[in-house]
């Protein structure tokens, strides 16, 4: 894949134990915009009735958890399509909330989701939740805290205004205004761009950080900041839920795995690859990912730790 060169010394530099490739929320947040997220065309839930009990996965879940009856899931609902919030600004929805749905149900468990400061996840797990679903990258960083099984490849890419008016090169964004969703590794890597920038003796970069991926993509949209830096699911759905007033920059770049975290050495940990190896197998996984237009990037191996 593409690989910008100013995104390839920012990639040098992430480093986070929480985010999407998720980091840390140093930056603070600046400009505000609108703070509805995006709704899906069709917000079906998905009936986990369909999915088999995985026995022997089941079999390999702590008494406590069994006992309780539920999975409980931290996930940070503002990163549509993977995790938001339904029009009633309550229910999750999302690839990552109906494949937290798929596993509990093949645990013989209800699936618990309860949203999350996307910081705050990863310290509460085997405390507060029992996981963590919430596109979380796989990186040597985090697998030395957490397990994390993989299940989704996932890379970046960068959206403008449609038309592109500013004339921006993927290669070089010097001069130009970023909009990043606070927290994520594209914050990290966009603070690194611009001291590639600055270090160039070129134009400066601005970075703007907003709450949410859709706050971003609205001040895309309305001119604030000139392109919109995220996760590529993300950015192809921000696309059609902007009604074609963005488009993407460039190609994908920075493909790597997306895993489900759990406490380090867990009999949790095994349970879940178990299950998750199963739901690859029969295609519940496809099938899910497939209703959100996310099925390219499906894995067929659920990998512990896979980082390298």
């Amino acid at each position: 894949m593409h690989k910008p060169a100013l995104v390839a010394v920012a990639a040098t530099a992430a480093f986070a134990l929480t985010g999407c490739t998720y980091a840390s929320q140093e930056a603070t947040s600046a400009g505000t915009g609108s703070s509805t997220e995006p709704t899906a065309a069709a917000e079906t839930t998905f009936d986990p009735s369909a999915v088999e009990v995985n026995e022997a996965a089941a079999a390999l879940l702590p008494q406590d958890v069994v006992d309780r009856g539920t999975l409980r899931v931290g996930m940070e609902t503002t990163y549509a399509p993977a995790e938001f919030l339904a029009a009633d600004g309550v229910t999750p929805v999302g690839y990552d909330v109906d494949i937290a749905t798929a596993l509990a149900a093949a645990l013989g468990l209800d699936a618990d989701i309860e949203s999350a400061a996307f910081d705050g996840i990863i310290p509460a797990i085997g405390s507060k939740f029992d996981a963590g679903i919430s596109s979380f990258t796989v990186t040597d960083a985090r697998v030395e805290v957490a397990d994390m099984t993989s299940y989704l490849s996932v890379g970046e890419a960068f959206a403008v205004q449609s038309g592109n008016p500013q004339g921006l090169d993927a290669d070089d964004l010097c001069g130009a205004t970023i909009a990043v969703q606070t927290g994520t590794i594209q914050q990290d890597e966009a603070t690194a761009m611009a001291a590639a920038c600055e270090a160039a003796g070129a134009e400066a970069l601005e970075i703007l950080t907003y709450d949410s991926n859709a706050d971003a993509a609205t001040n895309v949209v309305g001119g604030k900041a000139d392109v919109l830096f995220a996760d590529s699911p993300i950015i192809g759905y921000a696309i059609t839920q902007t009604g074609g007033q963005l488009e993407q920059l460039g190609e994908s770049f920075a493909t790597a795995p997306q895993g489900i975290v759990t406490a380090q050495g867990s009999e949790t940990t095994e349970a879940i690859a178990l299950a998750l190896q199963g739901l690859m197998d029969d295609g519940t996984l496809e099938t899910i990912l497939d209703t959100w237009g996310a099925a390219e990037g499906m894995l067929t191996a659920a990998e512990v730790n896979s980082a390298s």
